[in-house]
């Protein structure tokens, strides 16, 4: 087990459950829902908000995973780390769909903290966004 993986199990900032059943779906209808509306705010000249609103719909799809697998975040870093350890270090998800996935965060955080943010950035999170949401279905073997 990877270490940062057991120290976010220690700080209870990842946790195991049972998920309810329609809670992965849910999840997944959530990044649906965010990336479609990532793709109208860049369209609509928003690059700022369609950067986070293209995390978010990678953050929900990550959500979906990390469910599946009988855990939950309470941490957006957590997250990450349990992606890691639960599909990439068991190869069932290759490293660089959970490495867009760190690019996506920092990229959230620079245009929500520090206002830093760009048509072509925006367009790369939303370009990362679909992809990462199009593995998630077919991991979870949903349409």
């Amino acid at each position: 087990m990877n270490s940062e993986f057991q120290r976010c199990l220690d700080n209870r900032k990842l946790t195991e459950f049972k998920p309810a059943a329609d809670l992965i779906g849910k999840e997944l209808r959530a990044a649906e829902y965010d990336i479609l509306r990532a793709r109208s705010s860049y369209d609509n000249k928003d690059p700022k908000w369609a950067t986070i609103q293209a995390y978010y719909s990678m953050f929900h799809a990550a959500r979906a995973l990390v469910f599946h697998k009988g855990y939950r975040e309470k941490s957006h870093r957590c997250l990450l780390v349990a992606l890691v350890e639960l599909y990439v270090d068991r190869g069932e998800l290759a490293a660089d769909i959970t490495e867009s996935f760190q690019e996506a965060m920092d990229m959230r955080e620079h245009a929500d903290y520090g206002f830093i943010y760009n048509d072509q950035t925006a367009q790369k999170i939303i370009k990362n966004a679909d992809n990462f949401i199009k593995i998630a279905r077919k991991l979870l073997k949903i349409k």
